[in-house]
C-alpha cells in the first residue's frame, strides 16, 4: 500500500476516467489516497479503478454525470458509506475534448451548446461541491479543487462558451472559500494551460500545441505530469492556510 501526504484520505476525481483526470487518480494514489473516479464513462473509470488496485492503491469507480443533481447526491452517498468521509473533491468533469465543443464566433454558438457547457462545466462544479460539503463539515475538514483554464486571463477567442464556463468557476471558488473556510473546508481553483492529454492525438493537432508552447515562458508542450504536483499539494496538508486561489499552471503564458 502507498504511503504518502495523503494516506488514508479519500478523494473524489470526477472526469477522472481518462486523460487528465487520470493522472490525477494516478498521482493522488501514489500519494496514498483512496481515489474515487466518479465519471459518466463508466467502464473507463472501472478499468482504472482496476488498475490502481492492482497497483496496492484503494480505488472505486461511480458512474456519475456531473450535470445531475441526483447522480451527483448519489455519489457523495456511496463514497461516504463505502468509506466513511470524505476528504477531497478535484472538480474536472467538463465539456472540452470528451466531449468536443465547437469553436466560432461567439454569435455562432447555438443556445443548446452553451447550456450544455454550462451545465457539465459550471453547474457540474456547483452540484458536486454541493454534494459533498455536508460530509466535510461534520468532518471540520475538506479540501476543494475547482479545475478552471488559463483561457480565462487571455480572453481566448472563439471559444466564449468554454472560457465563460471556465470563468464562472473561479467565481464560485471565491465564494465557497468564504462560505466554507469557518467549516475547515480549503476551496481553490487549479487553471492549466493547454495541455496535451491524449496518448493518440492527429498529427496536426500536435502540431498546433508544438507552436502554441513558443508563446510561453517554459517553451514546451505541457502534459498531465505538469499538473498532478499542484494537485496533490492542495489536497495535501502542505495548503491548510491557502484558500479561495487560483493557480495557474501554463508554463507562463497567463500570468495571474
Amino acid at each position: 500500500m502507498a504511503v504518502g501526504r495523503l494516506t488514508e484520505q479519500v478523494v473524489i476525481v470526477t472526469g477522472g476516467a481518462l486523460g487528465i483526470g487520470a493522472a490525477y487518480c494516478r498521482a493522488l494514489a501514489k500519494e496514498g489516497a483512496t481515489v474515487v473516479i466518479a465519471d459518466i464513462a463508466d467502464a473507463d473509470a472501472r478499468s482504472l479503478a482496476d488498475e490502481l488496485q492492482e497497483g496496492g492503491a484503494q480505488a472505486l469507480a461511480v458512474a456519475t454525470d456531473v450535470a445531475s443533481a441526483e447522480a451527483t447526491a448519489s455519489m457523495a452517498d456511496a463514497v461516504a458509506n463505502r468509506f466513511g468521509r470524505i476528504d477531497g473533491l478535484i472538480n474536472n468533469a467538463a465539456m472540452f475534448q470528451r466531449p468536443g465543443v465547437s469553436r466560432g464566433p461567439f454569435e455562432e454558438i447555438s443556445v443548446e451548446e452553451w447550456d450544455r457547457v454550462m451545465a457539465v462545466n459550471l453547474r457540474g462544479v456547483f452540484l458536486c461541491a454541493k454534494a459533498v460539503v455536508p460530509y466535510m463539515k461534520r468532518q471540520r475538514r475538506g479540501k476543494i479543487i475547482n479545475i478552471s483554464s488559463s483561457t480565462v486571463h487571455m480572453g481566448t477567442t472563439n471559444f466564449a462558451h468554454y472560457v465563460t464556463s471556465k470563468a464562472g468557476v473561479i467565481g464560485f471558488t471565491r465564494v465557497l472559500a468564504r462560505e466554507l473556510g469557518e467549516h475547515g473546508i480549503n476551496v481553490n481553483a487549479v487553471a492549466p494551460g493547454q495541455t496535451l492529454s491524449l496518448d493518440e492525438i492527429p498529427d496536426d493537432r500536435r502540431q498546433r500545441y508544438e507552436a502554441a508552447a513558443q508563446g510561453r515562458s517554459l517553451k514546451r508542450v505541457q502534459t498531465p505530469h505538469d499538473l498532478v504536483g499542484a494537485i496533490v499539494f492542495l489536497c495535501s496538508s502542505d495548503s491548510d492556510f491557502i484558500t479561495g486561489q487560483t493557480l495557474v499552471v501554463d508554463g507562463g503564458i497567463a500570468f495571474n
